[in-house]
């Protein structure tokens, strides 16, 4: 399998380097398997070629693209950028121009694409994300919501997966990307690397995310989250949060959509597990207790939304919290 790996000025070290280490250990450890697949070939292209500085500052060779034979597959690793103001200046700067046209010609030659983090925001500048879905890194998703509405977007996922293009979330997602270009080759040479390496398997951005922090982009919605956290405990009736904040229940509603891409509930629900996580870690209570503590009636609901929402269980946060007592 030939892979092309999209070599830019200020690329995350780490996301490059993960990719690479990934697909080299699977080349090692295909001598492990009685059938190996192909070996994968792994070149660093630019789009001119040449030297190419990376976000920490080292100097990096690349091929021209251009004098490479069509990849099976294009990696686009991320950027160091990861604020929303300066990685969209570096997106849509004329500077990235010539990256972008090169995406979309891969794009029209078929040539299969797959970035992570920061790197999605290249694919959605060059418009080879509209109409598809696609995650990215889940603080910027907001962000990239706004910028980019006819992408569906949906942060929460580690990894998507539509016909020609696969995107990965945030920072060390470049892993799972890694692995999944691997595991479309051979399942079990996946597995083996993802031991040697110690990769655990991570569906979902959400255990990741704060919610907090992703309301903190629209001041109703900044509102709405203030007011959640001291009613936890209480039915959530949409028409009296939104006369807390100060807006119609319609404008509450447009104003999560539109920087969280989910309805006002499916936030609280978000308020609601990140607040039962924390106590499962934290402190002795029941899970029962922790259940009401946070709005849900027993501890089967809970339980139930944690394995859906965040692949985890109350078991499963205790044991990761030394000094606290299994929960029931």
């Amino acid at each position: 399998m030939k892979v092309s790996v999209l070599v830019v000025d200020d690329v995350f070290d780490s996301g490059l380097t993960s990719v690479l280490d990934v697909l080299q250990t699977a080349n090692e450890l295909r001598d492990e398997l009685e059938q190996p697949p192909p070996p994968w070939e792994v070149t660093c292209v630019g789009v001119c070629g040449g030297s190419v500085r990376t976000g920490a500052g080292l100097v990096l060779e690349t091929t021209p693209a251009h004098s490479v034979a069509a990849p099976d597959v294009l990696v686009v690793p991320g950027i160091t950028h990861k604020q929303p103001g300066p990685l969209l200046e570096w997106v849509t700067a004329d500077a990235q121009q010539p990256s972008r046209d090169l995406l979309c010609r891969y794009r029209l030659e078929r040539v299969p694409l797959a970035a992570a983090c920061t790197g999605t925001f290249l694919l959605a500048e060059s418009g080879i994300l509209d109409g598809l879905r696609a995650t990215t890194s889940w603080w910027l998703g907001p962000h990239f919501r706004r910028r980019y509405p006819r992408v569906e977007l949906d942060e929460t996922h580690m990894l998507t997966h539509v016909e020609g293009v696969t995107t990965a979330g945030a920072a060390f997602a470049h892993l799972d990307l890694a692995l999944a270009l691997v595991r479309q080759r051979s399942p079990a040479l996946a597995e083996l690397t993802a031991r040697y390496l110690v990769i655990d398997a991570r569906p979902t951005q959400s255990s990741y995310a704060i919610p907090s922090h992703l309301a903190r982009t629209d001041p109703i919605v900044s509102a709405f989250e203030r007011w959640l956290r001291t009613h936890l405990d209480q039915p959530l009736r949409i028409a009296e949060a939104a006369r807390a904040v100060g807006s119609s229940e319609r404008t509450l509603q447009r104003a999560v959509d539109r920087a969280l891409g989910i309805s006002p509930l499916q936030f609280a629900q978000e308020i609601r597990l990140e607040q039962a996580v924390h106590l499962l870690r934290t402190t002795e209570l029941s899970t029962d207790a922790v259940a009401r503590r946070v709005g849900y009636h027993n501890a089967t609901t809970l339980t139930t939304l944690l394995r859906r929402r965040h692949d985890t269980t109350p078991g499963r946060l205790r044991r990761r919290a030394p000094g606290t007592r299994p929960g029931a």
